[in-house]
């Protein structure tokens, strides 16, 4: 199996310092079931080429395999030595580590830069769906070509093949496009030389959850890449769930004035976060924690009132939290700001028990993020759990949708939403929640109010009961 990367433009050559290979020596390296080669076919200041050889031994496959027999002529005689597979994929992981995590060391501004590369993956089993290929890897960018075969030459009758060989090319740095092709080569091929276990959802995280919440084969990629393991995928879902999302923002009500400018507008983020901080200075909260931050908005403004001596922002996607530390400008803070704030990484569906100590909890446009039945576990974990004296809560309002000229009848704010409740609905969540746990609740409505259908946010204040 093979796959090639190549570099076109000024300099090309120093494709080699971005992927930590000299383009001037061959390299090997060993892997459990094989060796993987680089080298460099072509190596020029106009146009570089890697190229990565991966050599399984189908004998070493068998070994030790469970179900295996003497006489199991199969598991000697398959395409896994020949097809990019998962293996390729594990190569790829070993050999270009560095590459994959951006280290450029020297050339860290070039490692940050989108750079005109084609890769060429060869066999890639894709089983009768050419055309998904066109699907998964334009979205991401990419001009799309592969070159298909018949399945044997003697036999025409049998049709084409079912690998093909895939050339992509963009405009994109080269951590991203090993990436991509990290994830999408199991997905095409549905299968993997390994168990696939919980810690499948954290590497589909770590190499995906930049890309692939807005991608229109969200649902087609992760369950490939999973093997259709449903408890896995929903896992996924609610990891790569965008939190905090600013709902109804980019949508029109009928009767808005569309003429004002951004400035001259509240919008209804912006309203949304007001009603939480006055919600949080009016209970006396000194100490705060927003799970499901996102990118920090409502941290933002917490750190501007003095009020507010302790503020930790959570949420399951390091690559939010990293944005939010920019934005909160962290690194380059004083010490009075970095005394007060803390983020780490966290899901609102396990026992964490960081999440205890504060006197409120925030979770802003969040669990309409969440499968149904994993609301259960989000209770628990913060209402009996981690029992904050506060709990301030927000959630879109279904029936305000009407009011959107741009959503269909029956679509949600979100691509994201698992659900959306009506005014009565969450009401009835809430109040048996807060029942449940010891605790009362209070309603308001976020946003411009109709008669017919409320308000487009709803937020529930839970307060425990002494």
């Amino acid at each position: 199996m093979l796959l090639t990367i190549t570099y076109t433009g000024q300099d090309t050559t120093d494709l080699g310092f971005l992927l930590h290979k000299n383009p001037y020596r061959p390299q090997v390296f060993e892997l459990n079931h094989g060796r993987a080669y680089v080298f460099y076919p072509e190596a020029s200041s106009e146009r570089t080429t890697a190229a990565l050889l991966l050599d399984i031994d189908p004998i070493d496959l068998t070994r030790g395999k469970v179900g295996s027999t003497e006489w199991g002529l199969f598991d000697y005689v398959n395409d896994r030595p020949y097809v990019s597979s998962s293996f390729l994929g594990t190569a790829i992981s070993s050999v270009f580590r560095s590459a994959m995590l951006g280290r450029g060391d020297s050339h860290q501004a070039l490692s940050d830069t989108p750079l005109n590369l084609t890769a060429t993956i060869t066999m890639l089993p894709c089983r009768g769906e050419q055309e998904k290929l066109k699907s998964v890897f334009e979205p991401l960018g990419y001009e799309v070509e592969f070159e298909t075969f018949v399945s044997d030459e003697a036999f025409p009758d049998w049709g084409e093949s079912m690998y093909v060989n895939l050339t992509i090319k963009g405009l994109v740095r080269l951590r991203d496009l090993l990436r991509h092709i990290y994830v999408l080569i199991p997905v095409f091929d549905k299968q993997k030389h390994y168990w696939v276990g919980a810690d499948e959802v954290e590497k589909l995280l770590r190499h995906a959850e930049d890309w692939l919440p807005d991608h229109p084969e969200k649902e087609y990629i992760t369950g490939r890449y999973l093997n259709r393991r449903h408890s896995l995928v929903s896992m996924a879902f609610e990891r790569l769930a965008t939190t905090n999302a600013a709902d109804g923002e980019v949508l029109v009500a009928e009767g808005e004035d569309a003429g004002k400018s951004a400035d001259e507008k509240l919008t209804l983020h912006n309203q949304r976060l007001g009603s939480v901080v006055a919600a949080l200075k009016s209970c006396g909260a000194k100490r705060v924690i927003d799970i499901g931050c996102g990118e920090g908005h409502l941290l933002r403004l917490l750190v501007k009132e003095h009020q507010f001596t302790s503020i930790v922002g959570v949420d399951v996607s390091h690559v939010a939290l990293e944005r939010a530390s920019n934005k909160l400008k962290l690194e380059s803070a004083g010490d009075y700001v970095r005394e007060r704030v803390q983020l780490f990484q966290g899901s609102l569906t396990y026992r964490d028990e960081r999440f205890a100590g504060y006197d409120a909890a925030c979770i802003i446009e969040v669990i309409e993020h969440l499968d149904i039945p994993r609301l259960a576990a989000f209770e628990r974990v913060l209402f009996e759990f981690a029992k904050p004296p506060t709990v301030v809560l927000t959630t879109p309002n279904r029936e305000y949708n009407a009011n959107y000229e741009r959503l269909l009848d029956g679509e949600r704010r979100h691509s994201d939403h698992r659900f959306e409740w009506t005014r009565a609905e969450f009401r009835d969540w809430a109040t048996r929640v807060s029942e449940t746990h010891g605790y009362t609740v209070r309603f308001s409505e976020i946003g411009d109010a109709k008669e017919d259908c409320g308000a487009p946010t709803q937020m529930g204040v839970f307060t425990l009961c002494e």
